[in-house]
């Protein structure tokens, strides 16, 4: 039986992550991957994510070219291959695993086992891989066995007219018509890509808002306003009845208010199933909470030496997040006493103009009881914005009316996603919105609009738009 200090269950951004750290404290570690070599960095690399990310910008390239007369330029006989678009997404997928697994866990001597694993006892972990088991045994275990998306019966889920996330990224030809269940990120991110490349999109979500985990009713109003205007048909508080094969090829949805929409196919955008069974949980005496695993702020599960991370504890279920637990695992079982943070976790939807945010809303703060003060700046009035014809959008902060520390930020405009972070580092570092406000921003950039919305929550905003 080979021995390890650490032996990860996962493969993915948590367990990744938790191998890395540990190998770099002298640790020896295992990491278990139950997909075989093609699984190794989890969903994000694989089917979430970066392969998203990869066919959003060759949506955004796309679009470009279509928006370059807007600058004076002229661009005739435009089109695109999706095949190709396809064939590109893979090959830096490939990539991608190829640079993780040659540099950065071999030259680290992780030693990486392929098939499944489950805990046999709080000291060994069983690997089945094909027709051979093997025990390893470990000071310490980390679980990080992540999720995939849920299969419901309900919406007859078949992989080629109803259709989940992992079979919509790797679809060959964009659908004439196409039916999202769910207008959460993945929903968002979908109906950009799809509508970008000329799918007539409509999404449907039972929640009476867009992004319904924001809750922020002013800035979802003013994110789906900007997508119906682009051709994307929403309909919020309405739930999908059945999802049904027609004649021709088409696939017919009945709506809980008596409307039906037929489209080429159907996806759904909603439900991750926990990869939590066949692990050995119950066995071991792990406790768990609502189907996930409950965990301390080290990620210690109710057994002393047992940690878990990713999707399978509390939280939102991002693969920043898991790679964060899993340094925290692995500092934790190393003796640093590094503790997870929980109120800083931006995220991010990437779609164009792309959506953000990061602690608390006005409404969070409010039922918490937290008198607060509020700034924002439309991008209409940003001047970087205006050089680059992207001007729809603002940026929003919150910050408490005692002692003016910022404490959220929900952002709605191009490269959000690298605003954001200035706001996360602000919170976690308790900067007032005076601070910022009177911090230098380079002129002209989008970055001026956290300034500018900064003081507007003081009422010294430069731009009489700012609020």
């Amino acid at each position: 039986m080979k021995k390890f200090d650490v032996v990860i269950i996962g493969g993915g951004s948590g367990g990744c992550a938790a191998a890395s750290r540990l190998a770099d404290l002298g640790k020896k570690v295992a990491l278990i991957e139950m997909r075989g070599k093609e699984g190794l960095g989890g969903t994000c690399i694989n089917r979430g994510c970066i392969p998203a990310k990869i066919l959003l910008a060759a949506a955004e390239a796309y679009s470009g070219v279509l928006k370059a007369r807007d600058f004076g330029i002229e661009a005739t006989g435009v089109s695109f291959d999706y095949r190709q678009v396809i064939q590109k997404k893979q090959g830096t997928v490939k990539a991608l695993k190829f640079g993780l697994q040659n540099f950065v866990l071999k030259p680290r001597g992780i030693e990486i086992f392929y098939g499944l694993g489950r805990i046999r006892d709080p000291h060994t972990v069983e690997v089945t891989g094909g027709d051979q088991t093997e025990l390893l045994q470990a000071e310490n275990i980390i679980i990080a066995t992540g999720s995939e998306p849920a299969m419901f019966s309900s919406f007859n889920i078949d992989g080629q007219n109803v259709l989940t996330s992992d079979h919509a990224l790797d679809l060959q030809e964009i659908p004439p018509e196409l039916l999202i269940i769910g207008a959460g990120a993945l929903g968002l991110e979908f109906a950009h890509l799809f509508s970008t490349f000329g799918s007539k999109v409509s999404i449907v979500e039972m929640a009476p808002q867009i992004i319904p985990a924001l809750a922020d009713q002013e800035f979802t109003g003013l994110v789906q306003n900007y997508f119906e205007k682009q051709g994307i048909a929403i309909k919020t508080g309405v739930k999908i009845e059945s999802v049904e094969l027609a004649a021709a090829g088409k696939v017919v949805s009945s709506l809980s208010n008596g409307e039906k929409i037929e489209s080429s196919k159907v996806l759904v955008a909603i439900g991750r199933k926990l990869n939590t069974t066949d692990l050995g949980l119950q066995e071991a005496g792990i406790k768990m909470e609502r189907d996930r695993i409950v965990v301390d702020e080290s990620m210690r599960t109710s057994i002393p030496n047992i940690y878990a991370v990713g999707d399978i504890v509390p939280g939102p279920q991002l693969s920043h997040k898991a790679q964060r637990e899993g340094i925290v695992a692995a500092e934790a079982i190393a003796g640093l006493g590094t503790r997870m943070d929980y109120r800083v976790i931006p995220w991010a939807i990437f779609t164009q103009p792309e959506i953000a945010a990061v602690g608390m809303t006005r409404e969070e703060a409010e039922r918490a009881q937290i008198k607060t003060i509020t700034g924002s700046l439309p991008l209409m009035a940003n001047e970087k914005a205006n050089t680059m014809k992207k001007t729809a959008g603002l940026v929003k902060v919150v910050a408490r009316a005692d002692n003016l520390k910022l404490i959220g930020a929900q952002v709605f405009a191009t490269e959000a996603s690298v605003l954001i972070g200035e706001l996360a580092l602000a919170i976690a570092n308790g900067v007032t919105v005076e601070s910022l406000s009177n911090t230098v921003h380079v002129h002209p950039s989008l970055s001026e609009a956290i300034m500018e919305a900064c003081k507007g929550s003081l009422g010294k905003a430069f731009h009489r738009s700012a609020r």
